[in-house]
């Protein structure tokens, strides 16, 4: 039996630059993308509109808020749409929450592009937060709303686990990550190794240095996000300098701007694994994309069944 808090129906919309995606999601959640229109004034402003009832419902609005400014605004748009169309539950699942490098103000003057995107979410009318791998885990807390935060590791590890590799190591390819990384190694009961990094100013590394020992072994680098490539590829020539046998890496969130593709293409990894959180620009025959539908699907039905949904954690 629903309580009379629990919409007896969902219905699952998608952003324009998701649609791949919540396509994938619908599927497994055994549903059709409802009906939604974009309509554009000449100057580039649009507006979405609900092409269907959501009275009463709870509403999946899929969207990764990935740049340009536009997908985020396309998704405030939608849930503003929603609530007033009288949903009763508006769950904006984003599948990559952009902007999450601004979490907090690391020099004078600067925003906490973050915790604004949070405010602006809210203030929309979202009454539930879904996403995985936030950048900083503390986003979380950016919210007055409860947040649902996923972990690629429940994709990556089954996948790491089939290649079967032999003297296997987990990477980090900054300190930032080494928590991840740690987490994976326990996982997979191998070593970790951290490597120590200095920027000149953002996307440009100044030095690079490799804290533990890589000989012999086949190496799986894990982050959150690739965006130019520059650290992931780095980090593969210095660990095939000091003797690993290999180097793959595993990024959740494929960004691949400015000649990501070409330095991926050019570099010592074997090959690059993500998710389809932000569709590729094109295909590369280093880049392994493992879909992450099965994982939201099944979170978004436990959501609506107001079920738990601890055992789908890993980390």
């Amino acid at each position: 039996m629903f309580s009379e808090n629990t919409p007896k129906v969902s219905k699952i919309f998608a952003c324009s630059k998701s649609i791949a995606l919540a396509e994938k999601i619908a599927e497994k959640y055994g549903t059709q993308l409802g009906e939604i229109k974009l309509s554009y004034y000449s100057d580039g402003e649009f507006q979405p509109s609900f092409e269907e009832s959501i009275r009463g419902l709870r509403v999946f609005l899929i969207g990764s808020t990935f740049p340009n400014s536009d997908n985020l605004m396309e998704l405030l748009l939608m849930i503003d749409a929603a609530k007033r169309a009288s949903a009763r539950h508006i769950t904006a699942v984003i599948p990559y929450f952009g902007w999450a490098r601004q979490d907090r103000k690391d020099k004078p003057r600067v925003p906490i592009g973050a915790k604004l995107v949070a405010n602006l979410l809210q203030a929309a009318g979202a009454t539930r937060i879904m996403t995985m791998d936030l950048h900083a885990d503390q986003i979380q807390g950016f919210f007055e709303r409860p947040v649902d935060h996923l972990f690629a590791s429940s994709i990556f590890l089954p996948y790491l686990e089939s290649l079967n590799l032999d003297n296997l190591c987990i990477a980090s390819p900054d300190m930032g990550g080494s928590k991840r990384a740690y987490a994976y190694s326990k996982y997979l009961n191998c070593d970790v190794v951290i490597c120590y990094k200095q920027r000149k100013q953002a996307n440009i590394i100044d030095t690079m240095e490799l804290i533990g020992d890589v000989e012999g072994k086949n190496v799986v680098l894990v982050d959150d996000m690739v965006d130019t490539a520059g650290t992931l590829v780095k980090a593969a020539q210095i660990m095939k300098e000091r003797g690993a046998l290999s180097v793959r890496a595993v990024a959740t969130h494929a960004i691949l701007s400015g000649n990501a593709y070409e330095r991926i293409e050019n570099s010592q990894m074997e090959e690059l694994i993500v998710t389809d959180t932000i569709p590729l620009k094109h295909p590369s025959s280093k880049i392994k994309v493992l879909t992450c539908a099965d994982l939201f699907a099944e979170v978004m039905h436990r959501v609506h069944e107001n079920e738990s949904i601890s055992s789908k954690f890993i980390m």
